[in-house]
């Protein structure tokens, strides 16, 4: 074979023998990069490179992308954390941008955008998010696509607090987004049913973290799931429900996806590996695992992991939220579980404990570990084949993953910028070797090396994957 001759001035980087691990398949192949793009995959490939990677015995995944994310939402720690996501294998994140009252959705998003732009370290998107919900804002759903976001959520919890959406507004919002092609989203907790139990509890005298648990039971989140779906069947529109945590939940999005209806959902980590116990933890500990909805029983992670499998939920997100002051802000609630701040870190492990806890224990395959953590993600937002994918036209987001790898999790060797992370002590096996951000070596053996600041805002696409449902009926 005779050399291929690139165009001066570009750059070129060449990964030998990998096995490349796709959602649908994989094969030992050469990956030929060129100014940040997959140009070529294919065996013994003639091509002149500056930087040459031999990935022998490794696996080659496509970059994660996190659908679920809160940078500054919910006391969350800001973009300069995430070199956590690029340590841990995940490339791009899709973070949400809370509106404050008075501020139009589309300033709101802006103005989270320009606190990502120069700090991020891997590329970023956004979901919107309607505080206020109001006629103006609802016609401002129509631009969200102009500014490169497709979903949109709205929580149906929270009640009393600026978050919180009745059914009216949240059934407006729908309507709205049918039109434009936005997704909606559904944060799915039954506001009145938490209000009602937190001051049965508290009047009890029942003031630690596991009535966190307690005060937002199972039945919360099956009616706020059922009756988002009616919402979403009224309006005809795509519902994504995120963080499904409990089997009922699941059930009702399945069944309505089996009925005809265009709905979906994701669960996330802490759901398939933590459970109720944690948040019973002596000495306040529990406080670190409070988050919403909240740690359940493990029957309701086992059928999660049969949702994930089956298809019938459709990506794993991380939920991530790293509190600025780590313990020590969720120490505001000691005296009263309501008041402690919900979040957990989570975007650093994703990887980890996904496929320790769902490949390497038999759980799902590689391919279906490759969807919930790359594929899906990039479809349901509107980013793929550009992200989450190994193809040639695709952004060179690749992790070189060492599959014989074994350690333990631990906070000291994390990047979120807190002093503890949920998943402390979790045996891992496997790691992310290296990481490639449009084919720069950002990250090396849980190690963030890149510099910092050059993550991209990501303009998502309307009409995205929950979309493909009208065109297939």
């Amino acid at each position: 074979n005779v050399p291929f001759l690139e165009k001066e001035g570009t750059m070129r980087t060449l990964i030998r023998n990998g096995t490349v691990v796709t959602s649908v398949n994989e094969y030992e192949a050469d990956i030929y990069i060129e100014d940040g793009i997959i140009k070529e995959i294919g065996k013994n490939t003639s091509r002149d490179a500056e930087e040459i990677i031999h990935a022998e015995g490794k696996l080659i995944f496509p970059g994660g992308v996190d659908e679920h994310e809160h940078y500054g939402s919910f006391g969350g720690r800001l973009f300069e954390t995430t070199d956590a996501a690029a340590a841990g294998g995940t490339t791009t994140i899709v973070d949400f941008a809370p509106q404050e009252k008075g501020v139009p959705l589309i300033d709101a998003i802006k103005k989270q955008a320009a606190k990502a732009q120069g700090t991020a370290c891997v590329d970023f998107a956004f979901h919107g998010i309607i505080m206020d919900p109001k006629e103006s804002v609802f016609e401002e759903i129509a631009q969200l696509p102009e500014v490169g976001v497709s979903t949109l959520k709205l929580f149906m919890a929270y009640k009393g607090t600026d978050f919180y959406s009745d059914d009216e507004s949240i059934l407006k919002a729908m309507m709205k987004a049918r039109e434009c092609g936005v997704t909606m989203m559904v944060h799915a907790e039954n506001a009145d049913i938490i209000n009602v139990l937190q001051k049965k509890y508290l009047a009890e005298g029942h003031t630690e973290p596991v009535y966190h648990y307690y005060s937002r039971p199972p039945v919360a989140e099956e009616e706020a799931t059922k009756r988002a779906i009616a919402l979403a069947r009224t309006a005809d529109c795509p519902l994504y429900v995120v963080h499904v945590s409990v089997k009922e939940a699941m059930e009702a999005i399945r069944e309505a996806y089996t009925q005809g209806y265009p709905v979906f959902g994701e669960t996330c980590t802490h759901y398939l590996t933590l459970t109720t116990e944690y948040l019973a933890k002596p000495d306040f500990e529990g406080a670190k695992y409070v988050c919403a909805p909240p740690l359940r029983p493990q029957k309701h992670v086992d059928a999660l992991w049969e949702a994930v499998q089956k298809g019938w939920l459709q990506a794993v997100g991380s939920d991530h939220c790293a509190l600025e002051g780590g313990f020590e802000t969720k120490k505001r609630g000691l005296g009263d579980f309501t008041k402690i701040p919900n979040g957990c870190p989570g975007v650093q492990d994703r990887l980890a404990m996904l496929w320790t806890e769902g490949v390497c224990k038999g759980r799902i395959t590689r391919q279906k570990f490759i969807e919930l953590f790359a594929t899906m993600p990039a479809k349901v937002v509107g980013l793929y084949p550009q992200k989450g994918e190994i193809a040639a036209g695709s952004d060179a987001d690749l992790v070189i993953f060492d599959p014989d790898y074994e350690g333990v999790i631990r906070n000291e060797d994390s990047l979120h910028g807190i002093d503890y992370s949920p998943f402390e002590g979790f045996p891992v096996k496997g790691r992310p070797e290296q990481v490639y951000l449009r084919g720069k070596k950002i990250a090396e053996n849980g190690r963030f090396i890149g510099p910092k600041g050059e993550g991209k805002w990501q303009k998502c696409r309307p009409y995205a994957m929950c979309y493909d449902y009208f065109s297939l009926n």
